[in-house]
């Protein structure tokens, strides 16, 4: 893998929320604005993905149909059970190890995914200096073996929505 992207799903409804169990919390209407506005900033960078992973939960994979239709890519859509909440950030280290693209993007849920970055580039989880927002993304790049990677840039949501213009007082 040369190019890895991690993405945190967007806003969603709270957790704990009357009626709504975790593992079904879908996107806000806001978190689904967020992500249509994001999705059309990075189309301008021009990623040429290989596959999206999504976790399956429904805030997750929102997220990732969302980001595939902005970058054309709703047919290199994948689900993937390692990436659901609760999984270790060392069992989708192990999982991306069996991938092969060259240029993936996963989509999923924090602590995990905060924990992933350092887990690449360090070889550890601490220190956390990486704490994806909702809707955060991490751009890594191969720095050597299928395990070490280098920190391209870690956009949080704001900035990456400015990249299309987008300064959170506009309609969609």
């Amino acid at each position: 893998m040369k190019n890895l992207y991690i993405v945190r799903h967007g806003i969603a409804v709270e957790h704990g929320t009357s009626g709504i169990p975790d593992d079904m919390r879908p996107l806000t209407a806001k978190g689904e604005k967020r992500m249509r506005q994001i999705g059309r900033a990075i189309s301008k960078l021009e990623l040429q993905l290989d596959r999206i992973v999504t976790s399956p939960l429904p805030r997750a994979r929102a997220t990732a149909e969302i980001l595939a239709d902005a970058l054309d890519s709703r047919d290199r859509l994948e689900i993937a059970d390692v990436l659901r909440s609760g999984t270790s950030a060392v069992s989708i280290q192990r999982w991306l190890r069996e991938r092969d693209e060259d240029r993936l993007m996963i989509v999923g849920h924090n602590p995990e995914l905060s924990d992933l970055v350092p887990l690449l580039v360090l070889g550890r989880t601490q220190p956390l200096f990486c704490d994806l927002k909702k809707g955060g993304i991490a751009a890594l790049a191969c720095a050597g073996g299928a395990d070490r990677f280098e920190i391209n840039w870690i956009a949080p949501p704001r900035v990456i929505r400015g990249l299309a213009g987008c300064d959170g007082t506009e309609s969609d």
